[in-house]
């Protein structure tokens, strides 16, 4: 999910106030150890076509509830047992009519966890923006509840030689400029909880065609995809067909993508957004320091 703000844009708006030049940055995200960083290539991913039948069991009372199920259980597993993860995302949206360039970031998150309605964990977010180079090194930092609901931002490249780090809404109109979801959208459980808010929606319509496919490839890693296909454009529907891979040994979705209808009768969907998580590390202990703007290991 894509959170950059055009920095000529932010120039401009600060140097009308009289201040310095600030820049806004986001991102939807996860990310990977620095050595697997360094060994990115275009493209990061590769998804294997699932040959496979779709996957055939008791008739369901919608084509939507076997997937439905699934998302539900995925939501409970991140709920009870996930803690915090590392991953590396490639992302890449269409904002507007513009296909935007693929990203990759390095992240860390943090679930946020209640206990008898009290928060005892935060949710966190830590982004390093590995490529492109002109964005190489920018970093955010968002912890949910703290420093007045804003996130911490800075840029990489040339550009962060001299632009300052900056404090910024998530959703506010320089970090949602030229994004499709704020930074607090971002991570595993959101992505779910999006999904089944969508599954929900669209029960409503008995001609979703739902598919699952065994044995989808998401760099090497074995998956469930599960494929909803719309025959027809209806006012709440946002995607033409859409894919999401279920990585068999973690229960946890590792891809998602959506396609627009096509502009004509003999057009191509069109990519609306694509976030692969690759590398995901699950509970390895993150802590406060993890997302703290102090860290030395940050350059804030």
């Amino acid at each position: 999910m894509k959170h950059l703000v055009s920095i000529d844009h932010l120039k401009a708006c600060c140097q009308a106030a009289g201040s310095l030049a600030v820049l806004a940055l986001v991102a939807a995200a996860c990310g990977a150890q620095q050595t697997g960083q360094e060994r990115l290539q275009e493209p990061v991913y590769r998804v294997t076509k699932a040959t496979s039948q779709p996957v055939k069991g008791g008739e369901p009372s919608h084509p939507l509830d076997p997937a439905l199920n699934m998302a539900r259980e995925g939501l409970e597993r991140i709920r009870n047992d996930v803690r915090d993860y590392t991953c590396t995302i490639a992302k890449r949206e269409r904002v507007g009519d513009q296909l935007m360039d693929y990203e990759y970031m390095f992240a860390k998150i943090r679930n946020g966890k209640e206990v008898n309605g009290r928060q005892v964990t935060p949710f966190s977010v830590y982004l390093n923006f590995v490529k492109p180079a002109e964005i190489k090194g920018r970093e955010v930092i968002y912890v949910a509840g703290q420093n007045e609901g804003k996130l911490c931002a800075h840029e990489g490249g040339v550009k962060g030689k001299w632009l300052p780090t900056v404090w910024l809404l998530p959703n506010g109109p320089f970090a949602m400029r030229g994004q499709r979801y704020p930074l607090t959208d971002i991570g595993v459980e959101n992505l779910v909880l999006k999904l089944i808010e969508k599954g929900e929606t669209l029960r409503k319509y008995p001609d979703v065609d739902v598919k699952f496919y065994p044995n989808a490839k998401v760099n090497g890693r074995v998956c469930t995809c599960i494929q909803l296909m719309h025959a027809d454009k209806k006012p709440d529907t946002d995607f033409y067909v859409a894919r999401i891979y279920i990585d068999d040994e973690l229960k946890l979705p590792i891809r998602y993508e959506a396609y627009d209808w096509p502009r004509s009768v003999d057009g191509k969907p069109e990519l609306l957004e694509e976030y692969t998580y690759i590398d995901l590390k699950v509970n390895v202990g993150l802590t406060d320091n993890d997302f703290d703007v102090k860290n030395p290991n940050y350059a804030f």
